[in-house]
């Protein structure tokens, strides 16, 4: 070959190759914005029932709110042994794109030393649940101390997932435990406040609080659970705190108030 095709035919492959370098940059940063914003069909809805509650403890819930729905949600219950192993009961329908899965846990007694073992034990759930069923958003809402659990999850264990929170919805949670001192901070309250620039940004979070006595919900003083605000408010992208109050504003009551119900239904499912 004359040496001056030889330089054009050089010159020809190596501009192909200049043309070919965004190309090959381009489809792996491409590839990486599509992940970072898929969003999956099924975006299920989490429960975490509070101390003393096992994973049964929403069934009379999830029936009054499957009774005005036009789609019927169906069930997972997941109960998370000590040991980290994990028991079913109930399935998830193919196709159903906002499922219910209650988590709740073998030792499912009070204390804040056992509401962060919770946390814990909920984020082995998570975490096998996401990886069998591919989700890559959720919601989710806690009673009680299950509010605690999912909040400490939040703060510590969520960005170790590829999944994003849409909404949470805590109902009467007891940031400040049991504390009737609106002066004191517990420990778990400081941690909770102290971590929640780890929350994230993009979540909207609903805070219900009973009042039976405009004090307390009859276990949880109105502070404690009015004390969300220091954790979530400039936290995340919205914050709302909500008060009950009339029939059944009581503590276990809460769950299954009419009001609350409709709230659900309206904020945490539309």
């Amino acid at each position: 070959m004359h040496r001056t095709n030889l330089h054009r035919l050089w010159a020809v492959l190596l501009l192909l190759a200049v043309l070919c370098l965004p190309g090959f940059w381009w489809q792996p940063h491409q590839e990486k914005i599509v992940r970072a914003n898929y969003q999956s069909l099924m975006a299920p809805v989490f429960f975490v029932p509070g101390s003393s509650a096992t994973q049964n403890r929403f069934n009379a819930l999830v029936k009054e709110l499957n009774r005005e729905s036009p789609t019927a949600h169906s069930l997972l219950r997941v109960e998370v042994m000590t040991n980290g192993r994990l028991e079913y009961s109930g399935n998830l329908k193919q196709g159903d794109e906002r499922p219910f899965i209650v988590v709740g846990f073998q030792n499912h007694q009070d204390g804040p030393a056992n509401v962060r073992k919770q946390a814990v034990w909920f984020a082995t759930a998570f975490q096998a649940l996401e990886k069998t069923y591919h989700f890559t958003h959720f919601s989710a809402m806690g009673h009680s101390n299950g509010g605690l659990v999912l909040t400490l999850f939040m703060e510590h264990d969520l960005a170790k997932t590829k999944t994003k929170i849409d909404r949470l919805m805590t109902i009467a949670t007891p940031f400040n435990l049991e504390e009737q001192d609106a002066a004191v901070d517990t420990d778990l309250f400081k941690e909770l406040s102290g971590d929640r620039t780890n929350l994230p940004r993009n979540a909207t979070v609903y805070s219900i609080a009973g009042s039976k006595t405009f004090a307390s919900d009859g276990i949880v003083p109105f502070d404690s659970v009015n004390r969300g605000k220091y954790i979530f408010q400039n936290q995340v992208k919205h914050f709302t705190q909500i008060t009950v109050t009339g029939a059944n504003a009581n503590h276990a009551d809460l769950p299954e108030n009419q009001q609350i119900v409709a709230l659900i239904r309206q904020d945490l499912l539309s």
